[in-house]
């Protein structure tokens, strides 16, 4: 021990001298002359142990060490050199200048330095170089990239992924060289160099073949084609067929003999990318799973695995797609390596979940390694075996899982709980014995994640499964008599006071319960005096009741003031009985996020403190609703910016964090500060323009009680343009009781920085819940922005870009509570209430009925109604409160649905007051429903009936024989099918190329012959028809409005003669017609207009032949049906 403690002392890393203040006294050794190599590598080992362990050292500090550390470049003690670019890569980040020691950095990355230096000193100048100074190492980058020694060009490839955020542009500059890297056939090895150049760890000589006898020898890692796939992904990552192409071009085919990867590593990452590539884009799944099961035949144990593992965790993977990698984890079961045994079965045991039929291949392999020493694998072999066997086994399995549970970590048992808490749920028969485990188990050690496992395992077993819930109490009855966990027994303690008065002797946990009151600390005591009125004031029995009471009382004397509100709210509630509803036997609570918020505008406002806070107005959920958002992850980013990219979003916030979160956000604008307190916001945005524009536009309506604020999240797709000046200009459509208070535009918009712009309204009369649709206009000045410097030019233009209309509708002002609903809507018999009848023919089902008038009112659904049971007959209960002091309102929708009459909708309203049903039930509300119905009936029919014509196919174009193409009269022969031909002609006419026989056949019935004489003209535009060439040629000839000079002689031989120019040359087979007789047989009739003067269109038989035959048909406008309406030439 003195021997390693003097070692210790020695050395420097004593803990004495292990602190900031004595490492930089001792800075002063890289002074000295001559230098010290042994304390100056002490010393800098602790300045970078320092680091390692979070000490801190100021900038003057680090500038400091970083240049006495410089003055060691000189040194020739290569240990030493490794150290000294080891600091400074750490200190770089902290000190100053520290760009001064490029060039000496610089010197170490030469070709003809020290192998041992330059891989190092490429790690150093990553660190120290500025973003702008990338292009002027780049060469020496590329040198390195593609350097025979894997060191090197590992280090570089590494230092350009670092590189790669900071200077984007220079370093996809460098993907041949990591290309080149990636593809290298062999590369010198790790210590690869000749016993003749005397280097450290047998570097010592130069990378100069010719100077110092360096020998490279090829590698067995190839570890450098690890390093540059990676670069080359990070360069390719926002090109997707890129990366699928190289995924391509690496895997080595279907059976993946064919890869230049020699890594095992590398095949291993480009696995990933590929199940990547999977994911984003499933039309490559089948080519991908290709690769997938090719490489589960390579030699290497890891890349089998990892390419089994994709793919038993790809999305809708089939069991026939899973059986060759079930196979491989099949043999991986049996293998020696217990690494390869703890793979698959954790593989298999993930997949179970969702393929347990699957994997029930391997269940006598997974038995075997029940008694595997290695418990980490025995365990995963156990939760797979519960999840893929039957009900005959469970018995089995349970008893050879109580062997070894005391032999493995919390870590595993929570593992095995949870995979027999979803058992229980599977085999309801056999919960005795899984309960009796789960009780045994509780009583033995263990932390508290694994406590509490068991815990919600056991109330699972309550929830779901009936007939085990009295002995299941009764052991968490026993568990809290000895739990050291607070959490725990106030868990158990409100379960007990919710389910215990339930049960058929509710008197045996009386004495569990005020134990608790007795033993235990405040916390606990309270959750019982809360456990104990839940039995006296909810129980039949009149005797307990009294008893309850008498422990009630002794609880008033307790030490804590928690313990006696609780005591004296029962008793009180046992005096009043009213109380007991809304204080004992309420399903809802507060909305927690409401009610912080609604405390925080509260206090912040002195003219409210001197009345008291009004709780009318919190929105309350159901205890489900609680449990699931006490569950999720909450979220304070940002609300309703358009997103650009495809990034993944985090869980969307709840309705009542969404209002906490944007009251927050608007209080941070000044011009909105007198306003006061926000009443309610849109839980969602609402767009506003097609998620594929170039501009964004959403609107979220935040209701004050004097004014409407519209917030408008504008977002600009277009990377390199900016939009300055950007407002908003909202025009309603008729008197809607509003006045435009003002604008409050965003500066710029760029295509990484939305904006938000507001509009201020003030309500005429605050009292009414004004509705009105406004028509929007964004209006901004875009300017380009200079390529080299990035800024945007000085002079843009002003534009506007019209937007979708907005509407202020009642959802605007209602917040949805939850509430009991039997019993609010008794209690409000005796206020205000209002009943209408609605036909909603176009609602195609009951369901939707119930989704649109949810969304219209945004209203809570209450008890399930929201899924009807019944297709035909359904009751659909509503609740909320109106903002602004509306109050509570209620609606009940009864509707019935038939074909033929759609969905019968019956509204009726209670409120309690005259406003709030008002706003409920009116025109407005429902005229949106009839929209609603109507735009989906419409859709309905479009995409079911009037779409058939995309199932049709496109016959193949099949060249006809040229007999076929002389229908001529004086033939003796008539053409043996002339349908062919029909066909033909119509296919070379697109509009007509997707017509079914019928409509080939009833327009051959119009069609006519016309000869010409070489030398005749027709016009196209004023015979407007199509034609087909049977023989000869056409020339067309289109008017220049050139007229030829008085006294010039033309002909249709010259190109541009008599003010015409030849356009084309038509000849058999072909076919003329003109562009508006296209779009009159389209439907699209509408003018178009061209510069200059009308054109006119002529064809013109040339010479060669005496007659020219052709047939066609005039066009006319037709009907959607194409049906022969057109009448054939004259």
């Amino acid at each position: 021990m003195s021997f390693a403690a003097k070692k210790d002392e020695e050395s420097g890393l004593s803990a004495y001298y292990n602190n900031k203040t004595t490492v930089i006294q001792e800075a002063r050794v890289f002074n000295e002359s001559p230098i010290s190599p042994r304390k100056c590598r002490a010393l800098l080992t602790r300045i970078v142990y320092l680091l390692y362990v979070g000490e801190t050292f100021n900038t003057q500090e680090a500038t400091t060490l970083f240049f006495g550390t410089t003055k060691l470049f000189q040194h020739k003690d290569s240990a030493l050199r490794q150290m000294v670019y080891l600091a400074i890569k750490e200190l770089a980040e902290t000190a100053e200048d520290v760009i001064m020691v490029t060039s000496s950095i610089m010197k170490d990355m030469q070709p003809n330095s020290e192998v041992i230096y330059r891989p190092n000193a490429i790690r150093a100048l990553c660190r120290i170089i500025d973003p702008s100074m990338a292009q002027g190492v780049e060469r020496f980058f590329k040198a390195a990239i593609v350097d025979k020694n894997p060191s090197i060009s590992s280090a570089a490839l590494v230092s350009a992924y670092h590189l790669f955020p900071h200077a984007k542009d220079v370093v996809k500059r460098w993907v041949n060289e990591a290309q080149e890297a990636v593809n290298a056939k062999s590369s010198s090895s790790f210590f690869g160099t000749s016993a003749s150049t005397g280097g450290y760890l047998g570097w010592g000589g130069s990378s100069s073949n010719a100077n110092t006898g360096y020998q490279p020898i090829p590698s067995t890692s190839y570890i450098t084609q690890y390093h540059s796939l990676g670069l080359l992904y990070l360069i390719r990552q926002q090109d997707r067929m890129a990366v699928t192409k190289m995924i391509q071009q690496l895997g080595g085919g279907r059976s993946g003999a064919g890869t230049t990867l020699k890594n095992p590593m590398a095949l291993c990452m480009l696995i990933r990318y590929a199940a990547k590539v999977m994911e984003e884009d499933p039309n490559v799944q089948k080519q991908m799973l290709d690769l997938l099961e090719g490489w589960l035949r390579h030699k290497s144990d890891m890349v089998n695995l990892e390419a089994a593992r994709v793919i038993c965790e790809l999305k809708n993977v089939t069991s026939q797609q899973l059986t060759r990698s079930i196979a491989v984890l099949q043999l991986f079961l049996s293998s020696p390596k217990s690494t390869l045994k703890f793979a698959a079965t954790r593989t298999l045991a993930a997949l179970a979940v969702t393929h347990p039929t699957s994997v029930a291949a391997c269940n006598i392999d997974l038995e075997n390694l029940i008694s595997d020493p290695n418990r980490s694998v025995a365990t995963y072999a156990i939760t797979t075996l519960l999840k893929t066997g039957n009900e005959a086994s469970v018995d089995r399995l349970m008893k050879q899982i109580s062997g070894f549970m005391s032999e493995i970590s919390d870590e595993f048992k929570v593992i095995i709980v949870d995979a027999i808490r979803s058992l229980c749920l599977k085999f309801p028969a056999k919960h005795e014995s899984m309960l009796a485990f789960l009780s045994g188990v509780l009583r033995d050690e263990g932390g508290y994640d694994f406590k509490r496992a068991v815990v919600e395992a056991i109330f699972d077993m309550i929830k779901f499964i009936g007939e085990c819930k009295e002995q299941a109490l009764s052991h968490l009855c026993e568990f809290i008599e000895d739990c050291e966990f607070t959490k725990l027994s106030v868990r158990v303690l409100h379960l007990l006071g919710a389910e215990g008065p339930k049960a058929p002797q509710p008197t045996k946990y009386i004495r569990f319960i005020y134990n608790r009151v007795v033993l235990e600390n405040a916390t606990v005591r309270a959750a019982a005096v809360a456990a104990l009125g839940k039995f006296g004031l909810t129980n039949i029995d009149a005797k307990l009741g009294r008893s309850v009471n008498v422990l009630l009382n002794r609880c008033l004397d307790d030490v804590d003031d928690e313990v006696r509100d609780r005591a004296a709210l029962y008793l009180k509630a046992y005096d009043a009985p009213p109380l007991i509803q809304p204080y004992v036997k309420e399903e809802s609570i507060y909305s927690l996020s409401a009610l912080e918020s609604k405390l925080v505008s509260y206090l912040s406002d002195p003219e409210l403190l001197d009345q008291p806070l009004d709780v009318s107005s919190i929105p309350k959920i159901s205890k489900q609703q609680a449990a699931k958002d006490s569950a999720r992850v909450s979220t304070l980013e940002t609300l309703g910016m358009p997103s650009t990219s495809k990034a993944a979003t985090p869980p969307p916030p709840s309705a009542a964090e969404t209002q906490s979160n944007y009251a927050s956000q608007l209080a941070e604008v000044p011009e909105l500060a007198s306003y006061g307190n926000v009443l309610s916001s849109s839980v969602k945005p609402a767009p506003l323009t097609e998620s594929e524009t170039e501009y964004q536009v959403s609107v979220v309506k935040h209701i004050f009680r004097g004014h409407i604020v519209f917030q408008f999240n504008v977002s600009n797709t277009i990377a390199d343009t900016v939009l300055e000046q950007v407002s908003v200009i909202m025009q309603p459509q008729t008197e809607s009781g509003l006045t435009e208070d003002f604008i409050i535009p965003v500066p710029t918009v760029t295509a990484s920085t939305p904006g938000v712009v507001y509009v201020s309204f003030t309500r005429d009369t605050p009292e009414e819940y004004v509705q009105a649709s406004f028509q929007c206009i964004l209006k901004f000045v875009s300017k380009e922005l200079d390529p080299s410097t990035g800024e945007p030019e000085e002079e843009g233009y002003e534009d506007e870009y019209q937007l979708e209309e907005t509407e202020l509708a009642a959802s605007d002002y209602i917040i949805p509570s939850y509430v009991t609903f039997a019993s609010e809507w008794d209690r409000m018999r005796s206020g205000v209430s209002l009943t209408e009848t609605f036909a909603l023919p176009a609602m195609e089902s009951l369901k939707a009925a119930c989704n649109s008038v949810i969304e219209i009112l945004n209203m809570q659904p209450l008890g399930g109604t929201e899924d009807p049971q019944s297709p035909t007959v359904h009751a659909l209960q509503l609740s909320g409160l109106v903002a602004g002091g509306g109050g509570k309102v209620l609606v009940r929708c009864r509707m019935t649905y038939s074909k033929a009459q759609g969905v019968t909708l019956e509204v009726g309203v209670r409120a309690e007051q005259q406003a709030a049903a008002d706003l409920v039930l009116n025109f407005w509300s429902f005229a949106l429903l009839f929209v609603a119905a109507a735009v989906a009936l419409n859709y309905w029919i479009r995409f079911r009936y009037l779409n058939k014509y995309t199932q049709l196919k496109e016959p193949p174009l099949v060249k006809a024989d040229a007999q076929e193409l002389h229908p001529d009269v004086n033939t003796p022969e008539q053409p043996p099918a002339f349908h062919n031909y029909l066909d033909e002609f119509l296919q070379a006419v697109r509009v007509f190329g997707f017509l079914e026989k019928p409509v080939f056949h009833e327009l051959a019935r119009h069609l006519q012959t016309r000869r010409l004489i070489a030398g005749d003209t027709l016009s196209l535009d004023e015979d407007k028809s199509f034609y087909c060439v049977i023989d000869g040629t056409v020339q067309v000839y289109a008017q220049t409005g050139q007229p030829t000079p008085d006294g010039q002689s033309g002909s249709w031989d010259e190109e541009d003669m008599n003010g015409y120019q030849l356009l084309n040359q038509v000849g058999s087979g072909g076919t003329l017609s003109s562009l508006e007789c296209q779009d009159e047989l389209a439907g699209r009739r509408q003018t178009r207009r061209t510069p200059g003067p009308p054109q006119q269109i002529l064809f013109c038989a040339t010479p060669s032949k005496d007659e020219i035959p052709a047939f066609g048909f005039r066009c006319q406008p037709v009907r959607p049906e194409f049906s022969s309406r057109s009448s054939p030439t004259e």
